[in-house]
């Protein structure tokens, strides 16, 4: 008779097996090694726990304890950090014989892109949706819908209210289409990061240009005379 034991995984609470448990916690190690010394290390791997807790969820159905087979599944969906450093996984299994299984595809799901947005992303959302490269096409088609007869803005809004906002890397990736696995998770978070760091430089080169422009110009004000001087 196995142990359980209760887990929170990705915000959702699970009970699963002891077999389970210890797989889960020497995967979850092998990743925290893996990523330890990336910028994104904790972003990374909590969007591997949230969707690792997606993919368990949609496994338990009707069942209660999350047992081997579920973890085990889940991984193979996910894969291993070693699959593009061409390794042995934490498990002792080689890269190769995973990498055929690591090519499960969600589809494309609908989000409200906000990291493109003019409103509230509902546009770069259904581009992403429809696979359209610039999300300036549909905002004309909102535009010409709300000119024509009005209906652009009632459409727009019952859409923001039903589209989720996409808030994870995961959530980023469904929206796009792409293989939700470790390899495009971090690559997703790692590329982020580098966005946010790189408008971080711009807007500190700005505002230093502007405070050198500030002191040139008190500088080369004239001296206002003292009054009287002349006189």
């Amino acid at each position: 008779m196995n142990k359980v034991y209760n887990i929170n995984l990705g915000g959702y609470p699970f009970v699963i097996d002891e077999d389970a448990y210890d797989h889960l916690r020497t995967y979850l190690a092998a990743l925290n090694r893996h990523f330890q010394h990336s910028e994104g290390c904790e972003e990374i791997i909590a969007d591997i726990e949230n969707r690792m807790a997606e993919l368990l969820q949609e496994r338990l159905v009707a069942r209660q304890i999350v047992t081997l087979p579920d973890i085990k599944e889940s991984i193979k969906i996910l894969g291993s950090p070693e699959d593009f450093s061409g390794d042995e996984d934490a498990f002792g299994n080689s890269a190769e014989s995973q990498q055929a299984e690591n090519t499960y595809r969600t589809g494309r799901r609908l989000f409200r892109n906000t990291e493109d947005k003019v409103i509230k992303g509902v546009c770069s959302g259904l581009a992403a949706y429809f696979g359209i490269q610039d999300a300036i096409w549909i905002r004309i088609a909102f535009a010409l819908a709300f000119i024509s007869g009005g209906l652009g803005l009632p459409l727009y809004l019952i859409l923001w209210a039903i589209m989720p906002e996409a808030k994870t890397a995961a959530d980023r990736l469904a929206m796009r289409g792409e293989p939700i696995n470790v390899s495009n998770i971090a690559k997703t978070v790692e590329e982020e990061l580098n966005s946010l760091s790189d408008t971080l430089v711009e807007i500190g080169h700005q505002f230093t240009s502007k405070k050198k422009i500030q002191a040139r110009t008190r500088t080369e004000s004239p001296v206002p005379l003292r009054k009287g001087f002349m006189y």
